[in-house]
């Protein structure tokens, strides 16, 4: 797990390094570059597999050069496969130079414009979160990555120096000082009326995402330019809109598909918990969790939980479910001024407007004091409609649509959605230029295959677990994304998944089977920032209103969607001083009331 860069076109050692130190918060147990004519790679390591050995770059047999952020669980199988290939260490990383080594040698003859397809067929055999940049000397190609779900980021620009710049964290960019950030405003709208950034966009303009589950190949033209020269992806989860029959037996093997997942996640070289909110994600989690670690003869993982107060509901499930699986629970109440210098970190690392969340900051720290990997539920509301909204999805699209309508002097079409001529396709910002709320949302297998793969899962809730685990050196791992229980979930038929009286029918079935009780297994769904920090929260965005009003005159064409979004338009402003213009704050103890006195002056 770690933080990775690299660099194509004229390649500076000293650039690659700069952006490497952006990292240095992804992985504080070392660092390693490798640079040569025309490609730099970088990266800053959480050793947590091989802890003595798994350094990178790693160098395959054709002179292969790679840096991979992630863990590919089938790596073990993957190397079993190819007994061939001399191992140079225990790093599960590996097993992406053994494919490659394995499968290269073969596609001399394959043209450029087919490339990423051929190199598409090995990746395919990953399974796990990973996201890599591996540099092939031989073919004179950089060959990005990224997992299906889009677990694990990976972000690229091509920069005015004429470099391609690629990273774990957009803020790595400015390591190259001809790379000044701006707001694009049209993904910045989207984001505010979606609720979530859209497609492969960033909030920063030239700045875009690899696609998730996608290859792209890079190459130096002759003119001495990065350009990318073919992209392939396959194909996006979506669930089955076909009625089978679904009985005890299909709960069981639901709940039998997560479990393999969650036995999967336990690969480490280092102890392990469990973020535990006390709802049916986490607690289904923890309870898979701790029952494979006793058939082991291992103590249970630890259980990591913050709230406002111990009256808060979810700080008392969770301690029920702590007590339940007899698992140490640390746990910790959340303060004002907690948030007042966590509500700055989630802007500076999630690199968006997130402000409702920040909870995210104080439970992360109180994890990584003692651990460095934990296990999360995120994932399972978009694979098995556990969000509100997906009761009353008619509300949803009228939410959605008059935000856009109220964008005004935007290049937006206020009735559809559609987008003015913007680069869209494949290797590009936007899928295409059709959004329209209206048939994202027209029914649930829509809006549920819009949200796992256009934005509000990787783009929001993945980001979220990355970016601000990582922000305290620790990674976490979401079992609910687990190929076996992708597949089984994508079976579920729709009148298992549709919600009634409450969300998550066919997943609520399953954790009868489990050792939850069934006060756990039926407590509804909760918001997780204003149920976590509700009264915290109120009385910062009462503290800022002069704030949030004077982003209101500074962004007037979006006034109207953000003025009932106040934790949006907070984050909004603080993204402005942390992450636009040239120059780099120093975010260190910095609350938000200092933050914006410093700017002020």
């Amino acid at each position: 797990m770690c933080g990775i860069a690299a660099v194509l076109g004229s390649p500076s050692h000293a650039v690659l390094e700069r952006m490497v130190h952006f990292l240095a918060h992804r992985g504080p147990d070392g660092f390693g570059t490798h640079v040569d004519e025309d490609c730099g790679l970088g990266q800053t390591r959480l050793a947590i597999v091989d802890l003595d050995g798994g350094k990178q770059p790693l160098y395959g047999e054709r002179n292969a050069v790679l840096v991979s952020n992630g863990e590919i669980y089938n790596h073990l199988n993957i190397h079993l496969m190819y007994p061939q290939r001399t191992r140079t260490s225990r790093s599960d990383s590996e097993a992406i130079l053994t494919l490659h080594d394995a499968h290269c040698s073969d596609l001399s003859l394959v043209p450029s414009r087919k490339r990423a397809e051929a190199h598409l067929e090995w990746v395919k055999k990953l399974d796990g979160m990973y996201a890599f940049a591996l540099w092939s000397p031989v073919d004179r190609e950089l060959i990005l990555a990224r997992d299906p779900m889009g677990i694990k980021p990976l972000v690229r620009t091509l920069a005015p120096s004429g470099r391609l710049l690629v990273s774990s964290e957009a803020k790595a960019l400015r390591a190259d000082s001809s790379h000044v950030p701006e707001i694009d405003e049209v993904a910045m709208a989207m984001r505010i009326a979606y609720e979530y950034p859209v497609d492969e966009t960033t909030l920063l303009k030239g700045v875009t995402q690899v696609r998730p589950g996608s290859v792209e190949v890079w190459k130096i033209d002759g003119k001495g330019h990065p350009c990318l020269v073919s992209v392939a992806t396959r194909s996006t989860w979506a669930p089955s809109t076909t009625d089978v029959h679904w009985d005890d037996s299909s709960s069981f093997q639901l709940l039998s598909s997560l479990r393999k997942s969650v036995d999967d996640r336990r690969m480490a070289d280092v102890p392990f918990g469990v973020v535990l909110s006390g709802g049916l994600d986490s607690s289904l989690i923890a309870d898979l969790a701790t029952e494979l670690s006793l058939e082991e003869s291992m103590d249970p993982p630890v259980a990591w939980t913050v709230a406002e107060s111990e009256d808060n509901p979810d700080w008392l499930a969770a301690d029920d479910v702590a007590s339940i699986l007899e698992m140490t629970h640390h746990s910790r109440v959340i303060e004002m001024s907690d948030l007042e210098t966590a509500i700055p970190a989630m802007v500076w690392h999630g690199e968006d407007l997130d402000t409702s969340v920040a909870f995210f900051h104080p439970l992360f720290s109180l994890a990584s004091s003692g651990r460095k990997v934990g296990l999360c539920g995120q994932g399972s509301d978009e694979l098995h409609a556990g969000y509100p909204r997906h009761r009353d999805l008619s509300r949803h699209q009228a939410l959605v649509a008059s935000r856009l309508a109220s964008m005004s002097n935007l290049p937006i079409n206020p009735e559809s959605g559609t987008l003015a001529p913007v680069p869209a396709g494949l290797g590009k910002p936007w899928r295409d230029e059709n959004l329209n709320p209206m048939s994202d949302f027209s029914d649930l297998e829509s809006a549920l295959s819009f949200e796992v793969s256009r934005g509000q899962l990787s783009n929001f809730q993945l980001r979220l677990v990355d970016r601000h685990s990582m922000a305290h050196g620790l990674e976490v791992r979401v079992p609910f994304l687990g190929r076996d229980h992708l597949e089984k979930a994508r079976t579920i038929p729709p009148h298992m998944r549709h919600p009634g009286a409450s969300e998550k029918i066919a997943l609520r079935l399953a954790a009868s089977h489990s050792r939850l009780p069934r006060s756990i297994i039926r407590r509804p769904k909760l918001p997780a920032g204003t149920a976590t920090t509700p009264t915290i929260l109120q009385e910062v965005y009462s503290s800022s209103r002069q704030i949030i009003d004077s982003v209101l005159v500074r962004h007037s064409k979006m006034a109207s969607a953000l003025r009932s979004q106040p934790d949006v338009a907070l984050g909004l402003a603080l993204f402005e001083i942390l992450h636009i213009g040239p120059d780099v704050v120093d975010l260190a103890e910095q609350d938000i009331w200092s933050l914006f006195d410093d700017w002020s002056d």
